[in-house]
């Protein structure tokens, strides 16, 4: 008896305890971990959120760029990280869908050691090429890499949404090309307008200023139809590779340990954010389309991306480099 009233006492103390953290939370800045490095499309996401939801929660968010093993650097950081609402991740769906199947052996279990605080937006791809190279759609683009099989592209990283949906287009188009993966996006697509790589998918924010500027040239979106945002862009799926898709979807992680108390304060802070017409008006100028949720709706709808990459990877024979 005396047992059961201690093991009740303890469960108490631990349940007061969770409730007086998610009543004091937050009380010093949050942390939002990206897994990449500065000036892509994560990293201008992350910023944008974590300013309008420093003025949710009254405290300070800052940045902390950790790029590097696709996505496994940063997220490895923040699934070994307490439990207590204060280091949270940026993802895209490299780190629940992709590099369970792709990296089997990393130090952490993502889906274990992270959950969802909610989903934050999907942004589509472009193919996108250096002006040198002579084509100017995606018919032509084919035929050329199908003439000179040396050429190169470009990724974010091995195992990126990226790399794995170019390596679906080569497969779906029966063309080859060498890939070259960077340390994020930025570099990437620097070096593609350098003309030091041939072409990449690149995030449609990132994309269309460099494209207007002449810096780039855009043949086709990811998305399976045409997007109501890029009304004239054709699809890759319009150059004969059916099915092809990339939307890259982002989520908001914490540890897996953090109280539910916790998450629920974090999730209606990101859902308030999102539902921002400010928030609205700006993603849309970057080509994003703003998601939000429950956390039990962006963990299940990561589960079911998981088993769809998953395919890809084992079809295609996807390994990592």
């Amino acid at each position: 008896m005396k047992k059961i009233s201690k093991l009740l006492a303890v469960l108490a103390a631990v349940t007061w305890t969770a409730t007086a953290l998610a009543q004091d939370f937050p009380s010093k800045p949050i942390k939002i971990v990206v897994p990449y490095a500065p000036g892509g499309t994560t990293d201008v996401l992350a910023r944008f959120l974590g300013q309008r939801m420093s003025a949710s929660l009254g405290q300070p968010v800052v940045i902390d760029n950790r790029p590097g093993a696709g996505e496994a650097v940063g997220a490895g950081m923040v699934a070994k990280s307490p439990g207590d609402g204060y280091t949270l991740l940026i993802s895209t769906m490299t780190t629940q869908a992709i590099n369970p199947t792709l990296f089997p052996k990393l130090s952490f279990d993502a889906t274990k050691e992270l959950t969802a605080i909610g989903r934050i937006a999907d942004v589509p791809a472009m193919v996108a090429v250096h002006p040198s190279v002579p084509a100017q759609n995606m018919v032509e683009f084919q035929r050329y890499l199908k003439a000179n099989p040396n050429r190169s592209y470009a990724s974010p990283g091995t195992g990126t949404p990226n790399h794995l949906a170019t390596e679906l287009y080569k497969k779906g188009a029966g063309v080859f090309a060498v890939h070259i993966p960077y340390r994020g996006g930025a570099p990437a697509v620097q070096d593609l307008m350098a003309g030091q790589v041939d072409f990449m998918l690149i995030l449609a924010p990132e994309a269309m200023p460099l494209a207007k500027a002449g810096k780039l040239r855009t043949l086709a979106i990811t998305t399976q139809q045409r997007s109501p945002m890029f009304p004239d862009m054709p699809t890759v799926a319009e150059a004969g590779i059916k099915g092809f898709e990339l939307v890259v979807w982002y989520t908001l992680l914490a540890p897996s340990t953090t109280p539910k108390d916790v998450v629920a304060k974090l999730n209606r802070a990101l859902n308030a954010v999102l539902n921002e017409k400010q928030t609205k008006d700006k993603l849309a100028e970057l080509s994003i389309k703003p998601t939000g949720g429950t956390p039990e709706e962006a963990m299940a709808f990561a589960t079911s991306e998981a088993v769809k990459w998953k395919k890809v990877i084992e079809d295609g024979a996807i390994k990592a480099e």
